[in-house]
């Protein structure tokens, strides 16, 4: 027999990394709990990232569900950054959120995988067609996409 803990873990990974459902739980359920979740989740990172979600307009929601459905949550600022990411790296950053990501490259520092912190130092950062530079904290875009 499984303990609390473990049924709990499994539970979770079914509702947020796209693990299957544990036995005993109705998977129905648990599907429109997942869904659920997915639509809190992609308005939490809306209003982290509203200028990606302006330039991805009706295949926002799609682009999303696709890319989180099996990614656990780090929380809207870092989930929007790593799609933000990976959309730039397969070049289908729209061009009218590059200057978002751009300016977060130079505001702030963040690796993939720790928290984000501020940048201390003078940045320069391009991303889908926008320049953005960051000096004492102001950030200003020089060229947008």
């Amino acid at each position: 027999m499984t303990s609390l803990a473990e049924r709990q873990a499994e539970l979770v990974a079914a509702l947020t990394a796209g693990a299957a459902v544990p036995p005993g739980f109705d998977a129905r359920l648990v599907e429109a709990a997942r869904v659920a979740l997915l639509r809190k989740r992609a308005g939490e990172v809306a209003r982290q990232w509203p200028d990606l979600v302006h330039a991805l307009g009706t295949g926002w929601y799609r682009q999303w569900s696709a890319w989180a459905a099996t990614r656990p949550t780090r929380g809207s600022l870092r989930d929007g950054w790593d799609l933000a990411r990976e959309l730039a790296g397969r070049g289908e950053l729209p061009a009218a959120a590059g200057a978002e990501l751009a300016a977060r490259e130079a505001s702030l520092v963040y690796d993939g995988e720790n928290v984000p912190r501020f940048r201390r130092m003078p940045a320069v950062r391009a991303s889908a067609g926008s320049l953005v530079i960051q000096i004492a904290g102001r950030v200003r875009v020089l060229r947008h996409g």
